[in-house]
Order: structure tokens, then sequence, then C-alpha cells
């Protein structure tokens, strides 16, 4: 059983398309079409059942699809373990990483790294944390760096590496920052701007309003916590940020002292640090890999350098 084929079989599978397959997979529709023949005629069984426009999976195709990304994740594995058997670092190595980890954690690691190892071809995607993880199950990247679940996977290693404490705040302007005593429901009856639902970050503060019963008013989300920034400043709603951005951006303490401090900042101090009315938040950032895959030397070079730079 030719891999090839198997790599075609999957890609028509989940595209459910031979033109697009073919795309993905830098091949003309024809030779795709050629593979999938030549599988079903080694199975003796057809895999797709083709109708006027689209395909769909016969049942020995649903039976096959588990167990051809099984045979290729086991080649994909002991190729990586005999060329791990050289020690040299090189190849490829797909990382994800967030935005904000992107941006404001992994320069000083990644310029270290393209210095010790030029012979690594490093390729870097931006994801949301819900994205990272899945691209993580699906070995779509290697490694990703990216806030850290709560909930611990039996197929996912994750590793600690920084803390974001997080600071609620609001523009200097905005009506939240007039309320002496400010509660839950105060900032319930106000616009957040706040990642996508489908992040952790975005789950970390919904759970806060859940258990009180207040619903959490997020119009506008966005994963770009540089454009959240921008947005809180401008007075279209509040937030919660790293402190490390806050005090960046010059925003003041929190607690009594707020609406002095901010008329002595005047007109510069774009943000203001608002007294969050519950239990202190945290981000874990950290970099998930799939537990049971083997990992090239260059990831785990990547690996080290990042326990090195962990806070």
């Amino acid at each position: 059983m030719d891999t090839q084929s198997l790599k075609a079989f999957i890609a028509v599978a989940d595209q459910r398309s031979f033109s697009t397959a073919a795309d993905t997979l830098y091949l003309t529709q024809s030779a795709v079409s050629k593979r999938i023949k030549l599988l079903e005629e080694q199975l003796g069984t057809p895999l797709f059942d083709r109708h006027n426009r689209t395909i769909s999976l016969t049942e020995a195709g649903h039976a096959l699809l588990p167990r051809a990304q099984q045979i290729l994740d086991l080649v994909s594995d002991t190729e990586l373990e005999l060329e791990n058997m050289t020690g040299d670092v090189q190849g490829s190595l797909t990382l994800a990483t967030s935005h904000h980890i992107g941006l404001h954690r992994l320069p000083p690691v990644l310029r270290q790294f393209v210095q010790h190892h030029p012979a690594v071809e490093l390729d870097l995607e931006f994801l949301g944390s819900e994205r990272a993880y899945q691209a993580v199950r699906l070995r779509q990247v290697d490694l990703a760096l990216t806030t850290l679940s709560d909930t611990p996977s039996d197929d996912i290693e994750a590793i600690p590496l920084w803390q974001d404490d997080m600071v609620c705040v609001c523009s200097r302007d905005h009506r939240l920052a007039t309320i002496p005593n400010l509660t839950l429901r105060d900032l319930s009856e106000e616009a957040a701007i706040l990642p996508e639902r489908d992040t952790i970050t975005y789950r970390l503060v919904a759970d806060v309003f859940s258990d009180s019963a207040l619903t959490l008013r997020a119009p506008m989300p966005t994963n770009y916590l540089e454009t959240i920034k921008m947005l809180v400043s401008v007075g279209l709603g509040w937030s919660l940020l790293p402190a490390s951005m806050v005090s960046d951006f010059g925003a003041i303490p929190t607690g009594n002292e707020n609406r002095t401090a901010k008329n002595a900042l005047g007109s510069d101090a774009s943000l203001y640090t608002l007294s969050w009315p519950a239990r202190p938040l945290q981000r874990k950032l950290g970099v998930v890999y799939l537990r049971h895959r083997t990992r090239s030397n260059a990831a785990n070079a990547l690996l080290d350098l990042l326990n090195q730079h962990k806070s």
C-alpha cells in the first residue's frame, strides 16, 4: 500500500473534493484520481461514492480513514527517529504561536535559535489557543506556543513558561472610570473588548461572569491584544490585558488613588486601570505538543531554548 495514495485518500476525504485535494497536495486532479483508483484496486472496494457534483466516503472509506492516518503517522515517526540518530539539528520545524507571544515573548528565543541552528527551516503560523491545540492534535504543527488550558489532556503535553497577570482597563474617559466601587454588574452593563469565544482567555473571563449569573457583552471580538488595547483606549469598551502591556501603555495604579492619579497624569494616560471586582485572573503561557509523537532534533532544541527563557 503506497503512502502517497494514502495521503491522496486523506486529502480527498478531508476536502470532499478531488480538485481541492489536488491543490492542497500540489498535484494535478488526474494524478490524485489515479492514486485513489490504485488504492481502490489494491483494496478491492470503492472508497468514495461519486455523485453529480459531490463525493462522500463509502463504508469502506470510513473504516480506512483513521487507519490510513495511523499508518502515515507511524511512517513519519519512524523517519524522524532514523533522522534523529545522526544528531544533526536540521530539517523543517513547524511552529504555531499566538500574536501576543510571537510579539512579546518569542523574538529573543527565535533569534538565538536561528543563530545556533541555521540548517533548520522554520515555518511560523499565528493561531488562537483552541486552533493551536487542534493543529497539534492533527499534526499540522510540531509545537505550539499558546495560552495553556486549565483542563489537562491525555494526548497533549503542556509546559508552562510564562505567566500573565491580567489587569482590568478602560479608557480614562469611560463611564466605568467614574465608579468608585466597581462591581461585576457594572462591567456587565458595558461592552467588553475580548478575544474570540473559542479562546482560553475569553473563557477565563466568561466563567467569572457566569459564576455570578451575569451576561458578558463582547460585541467585537479580536485575537490581537494590541488591537484590543487600541479599541479600549479610544473608549469602545473595557477589557482585561496582561499587566506588561498595561504598564507599557502608561496605565495607573488600581484602588482609591485612581481618580487622583488620572488627573495628575493628564491627557497622556490613554488607559485607566480599574479595580477588578473578582478573583485575580492569570493566564499561563507555554508550549504544547503531541505527547506520543516523535519529536525531531530541531523541536527538542527549541524546547531546550524555551526552558532557558521561562520566567
